[in-house]
């Protein structure tokens, strides 16, 4: 008999969360830390990069409308500060065109806000799967 596949990664997930609505982040935080993920939030793209300076991360949640720099923005300067960490993008802004822009620049996927937060982990847990695989 095989040892069954998990779905899930072996060691507990590092995420940054990137989003200026303190509430919504404030929410998938502690949702997040309830899975046992370590979760470092960022309510502006320039504390997003300072906090990528700082320390890595298995996987960044950008959103795609900020105030100080678009998601977009955000999300060129991770892929050359750390080009393999999987990046989702999300908007509440029912602007699907521009979060399949980031998949372009290079975001592994994006969700429309409020998105299902079981849809979220999957696509958080297969990402990193992926980039460990």
């Amino acid at each position: 008999m095989q040892p069954q596949e998990t779905k899930y990664p072996q060691r507990t997930l590092k995420v940054l969360i990137v989003d200026d609505e303190v509430a919504y982040v404030d929410v998938l935080r502690r949702r997040m830390q309830k899975r046992n993920v370590i979760v470092e939030t960022a309510n502006s793209g320039s504390e997003a990069i300072r906090k990528l300076r700082e320390s890595s991360f298995d996987i960044a949640i950008i959103d795609l409308k900020m105030e100080d720099m678009s998601g977009i923005e955000v999300l060129k300067i991770f892929k050359k500060m750390d080009p393999d960490m999987p990046v989702i993008m999300i908007t509440g802004h029912g602007s699907e065109e521009a979060a399949q822009n980031g998949i372009t620049c290079g975001a592994y996927d994006y969700l429309m806000k409020p998105c299902d937060f079981e849809t979220l982990m999957e696509k958080i847990n297969k990402a990193v799967l992926n980039k460990r695989g």
